[in-house]
């Protein structure tokens, strides 16, 4: 196997499954507007992406264990092509809505696959900077996708988004029936669904992590899906012109993900990762309750999103060296909690949004944080594994 052309497509479909994830942030003025709804309930298209993401990431990991990395990677990016593609053309919210369903259904198999078949071909000893790395590409989504999404929306409407990432994804698909491995783990034929959700639920570290994971991603989610509303709303930004701030925000996932790969190493990285996520609730709250001028809200939504980024990376390596030979399982549900957190920033953050105003979305985010690092504090400190 040519590892180099492996690890370089699985970080391209994690780039355009991240951007799939990721792409409505700068549409959801324009869908608002194209289907007759307030800027809280389009947000609701986010949720329901996170909420399906949830379910199939949870369910494809002992698939994936037991029968192999390939046919999930193929027919998860060939059905999220589709459903992608199809929503180009989506008539109404309703139908823009299942078809979103869709999207997070075949999406949510590709991270644990993917993440799992780098632990299949990386030492453990070169797992944590791999992951780090990996991460950080698919991170670029926020610098590069996102506001790519913002500039093709400008020129060509919100529907030309969905077009060119779907047909980019259908070529992926197509990449990866060729060139992806195609041996398989040893214990290929047994399958023993429940039994691997049991081998990773009895481990407390493990269910720390979910936890804590949770609550970050409500807190990242909450801050990212609204940022470019924001800036529409309260700074008289177009959509074209929130493309700028959307990449310079993004690079905060980059650094973020980045970083994890040294923070994973450190004794105390439970104590690590609980700061950062405290000082990016901080900064949530303070993007979105204080009358700055638009260049100093996108600096403070950097330091924010790069904080909060940290941790995703470090419990995702934290599983792998835990998991045994559950790797893709402990992934897909540690992926679960990754996208019930985005179900919780998305929707609850539509919630506040509704009720109190953009304010409510920071203390929303900085409540999460707080409770995040309250469990890391009490719940993970001290569980660590001796060897890491």
């Amino acid at each position: 196997m040519n590892q180099t052309r492996f690890l370089s497509l699985t970080a391209v479909a994690m780039f355009l499954v991240q951007s799939v994830t990721l792409m409505l942030s700068p549409l959801l003025v324009d869908l608002a507007a194209e289907f007759g709804v307030s800027v809280a309930a389009a947000g609701q298209l986010a949720a329901v992406t996170f909420a399906a993401w949830a379910v199939s990431v949870i369910s494809v990991g002992p698939i994936s264990d037991s029968f192999g990395r390939r046919s999930v990677a193929v027919t998860g990016l060939t059905f999220l092509s589709i459903s992608v593609l199809a929503s180009a053309f989506a008539p109404t919210f309703g139908v823009l809505l299942a078809l979103r369903v869709v999207t997070g259904l075949s999406g949510g198999m590709i991270p644990p696959n993917s993440m799992a078949a780098v632990a299949d071909v990386i030492v453990p000893a070169k797992r944590a900077r791999a992951f780090g790395l990996l991460m950080a590409f698919a991170s670029l989504s926020g610098v590069v996708g996102v506001p790519a999404v913002a500039v093709v929306a400008s020129a060509g409407g919100w529907r030309a988004p969905f077009s060119v990432i779907g047909s980019l994804l259908l070529v992926c698909a197509v990449l990866h029936w060729f060139w992806y491995p195609k041996s398989q783990r040893p214990e290929a034929r047994n399958f023993p669904f429940i039994s691997r959700y049991k081998q990773m639920a009895s481990i407390d570290l493990f269910r720390s992590a979910l936890a804590a994971n949770f609550l970050q991603r409500i807190a990242f989610y909450g801050t990212f899906s609204y940022l470019a509303a924001y800036l529409i709303a309260e700074h008289g930004l177009s959509v074209g012109e929130t493309a700028a701030p959307l990449a310079i925000v993004g690079v905060g996932v980059v650094i973020g993900s980045f970083t994890a790969g040294s923070v994973v190493v450190l004794k105390r990285r439970a104590q690590v990762v609980a700061a950062c996520a405290l000082a990016g609730g901080l900064a949530s709250l303070f993007l979105f309750s204080f009358d700055l001028s638009a260049w100093c809200t996108v600096g403070v939504a950097l330091i924010s999103i790069t904080f909060i980024s940290v941790g995703w990376p470090t419990f995702l390596a934290i599983s792998t060296e835990i998991s045994g030979n559950s790797q893709a399982t402990a992934v897909g549900m540690l992926g679960a909690s990754n996208q019930m957190g985005g179900v919780g920033g998305a929707a609850l953050g539509g919630a506040v949004l509704a009720l109190g105003g953009f304010s409510a979305v920071g203390f929303l985010c900085l409540g999460a944080a707080l409770v995040s690092a309250i469990v890391l504090q009490f719940s993970m400190s001290g569980r660590e594994p001796s060897n890491h």
